[in-house]
């Protein structure tokens, strides 16, 4: 009941080091077919200039880290905060154009000669 994989044979190598037989028929059999390359495609390390102006500055290496931990911190609230805003501008618009409808559609004679009236008003400025 011996369910391990029969190991390799050991190879030793012209410069004296020892290598497993395997590995070394793998790289000199030619392949016919094309060979798959999974390649990990990882997030670029952060620019660190500024902190390292600020380094050399004189400022301290706590005022560094707190640059690096709250810079992008405050880039995130500040993006959150305006796209917040946009939503509201939106809303305000729709709201807007919504209730300006319903008024001239179901208020008959009156909202027209309200409207015109607003109008008038702002020629007059």
């Amino acid at each position: 009941m011996n369910n391990l994989p029969e190991p390799a044979p050991v190879v030793r190598l012209p410069d004296g080091t020892y290598t497993y037989a395997d590995h070394l028929l793998a790289i000199h059999q030619p392949t016919t077919t094309p060979q798959v390359v999974h390649q990990h495609i990882h997030q670029a390390p952060p620019d660190r200039t500024v902190q390292r102006i600020a380094l050399g500055s004189g400022v301290g290496a706590g005022a560094v880290a707190a640059g690096v931990y709250f810079g992008p911190l405050l880039v995130g609230a500040l993006t959150a905060i305006a796209a917040n805003l946009a939503i509201l501008a939106f809303l305000a618009v729709a709201l807007t154009w919504v209730v300006t409808t319903v008024v001239k559609t179901v208020g008959g004679s009156d909202s027209k000669v309200a409207a015109k009236t607003v109008r008038r008003a702002r020629r007059r400025r």
